[in-house]
């Protein structure tokens, strides 16, 4: 149903966030009350901590004004809390609710770990923010394409150890290569873009196969393994899906060139690190740049920390000082749509959870 002037729509703010952004949601349409108690948020430790400092704790006083403040919102701007339980408890808790926007650009593993039945995840919409973090994944894979390329996993180990080698071993050339992305979404293109624009050629995976502008070839993941065997450098930019769960196995591994670069941007659950572990060890992949891992924080024994051919980033590679003006943007311009009754993008696919 088609909202009008008339019908006011109350927005509650529900994670940290700046007082000029909220003051940017509020200018979307007179039609619109926001409320925003920041001493009820927690303060962030860097810019975009959605979660806040976690040793923030409300009042029993505050806590129930934080959900009396909740329960007054047709939309949220953010999961109360920045948690699956509080998503869990606002679907119970109020009626009212249309839509709650999703601070991440893969949200579904939050809505899944909510546990809320699909009767309910049917009552409102939930957005993500993606396509918000495509600029800075997609220059991490880069980063991590040209490390591998570049051997400079090697540099360092020199440079630690002030070895000068007398053999001086030449570094392979990006210009040229084939690279595949794994997630032709988003992310995934502007990866391409960015591997286009160092001279590569591109191929890739997408669910849908269509022609795409750039990308010398298309095909769904029962193509994957004919891709691989092609490639100098692999991006993953995929969710972490029941369809996705290790897809990149032995199998896949076994069918890359020996010496392919890895990079995962997407999600830790569609990689078995053992095959991983193995296909470093075979020299199937010569590198891999690693954002995100099955278990996350990544466990002190894990072998990926100390190998000497693998970069351990803390799922930090969508991180930058622009994410929360870029989500609130993201949220006034879903709002407007909203307001007039359109399609609102990036919804929570709630059967396969991404």
């Amino acid at each position: 149903m088609m909202n009008t002037m008339s019908t006011k729509t109350t927005v509650a703010i529900a994670v940290p966030l700046e007082t000029e952004l909220v003051e940017r949601i509020r200018a979307v349409d007179p039609s619109v009350t926001v409320l925003y108690e920041p001493d009820l948020l927690p303060p962030e430790r860097f810019p975009a901590d959605h979660s806040g400092d976690p040793d923030f704790r409300r009042t029993p006083e505050q806590e129930e004004r934080y959900w009396d403040m909740l329960n007054k919102a047709e939309v949220l701007y953010g999961f109360p809390n920045e948690s699956p339980a509080g998503l869990a408890r606002i679907a119970g808790s109020n009626p009212r609710l249309e839509w709650i926007h999703a601070m991440a650009a893969g949200a579904g593993g939050a809505v899944k770990a909510s546990g809320l039945d699909a009767a309910t995840l049917q009552k409102f919409k939930i957005t993500t923010s993606a396509g918000v973090h495509a600029l800075p994944l997609a220059e991490f894979a880069a980063l991590g394409i040209l490390n591998g390329f570049k051997r400079s996993a090697e540099l360092a180990q020199d440079q630690a150890a002030k070895l000068w080698p007398e053999l001086r071993t030449p570094t392979r050339l990006v210009n040229g290569s084939r690279l595949v992305v794994t997630g032709l979404g988003e992310i995934g293109l502007e990866t391409a873009r960015i591997a286009r624009a160092l001279g590569m050629r591109v191929s890739g995976t997408k669910r849908t196969v269509e022609k795409i502008d750039g990308i010398e070839q298309v095909t769904d993941n029962d193509g994957l393994a004919g891709l691989l065997s092609t490639a100098d450098a692999v991006v993953n930019t995929l969710p972490g899906t029941p369809y996705t769960e290790k897809l990149f196995g032995r199998d896949a591994f076994a069918a890359m060139k020996p010496g392919t670069v890895f990079v995962n941007v997407g999600r830790g659950t569609v990689v078995d690190e053992e095959a991983l572990l193995e296909a470093l060890g075979n020299g199937q992949v010569s590198y891999a740049c690693l954002d995100v891992f099955a278990v996350e924080p990544l466990p002190q024994d894990s072998p990926l920390w100390t190998h000497p051919r693998v970069m351990v980033s803390p799922h930090t590679s969508a991180l930058s000082a622009a994410e929360n003006r870029l989500i609130a943007e993201r949220f006034c311009s879903n709002l407007r749509t909203h307001l007039d009754g359109g399609e609102l993008p990036h919804l929570v696919d709630t059967v396969h959870f991404y």
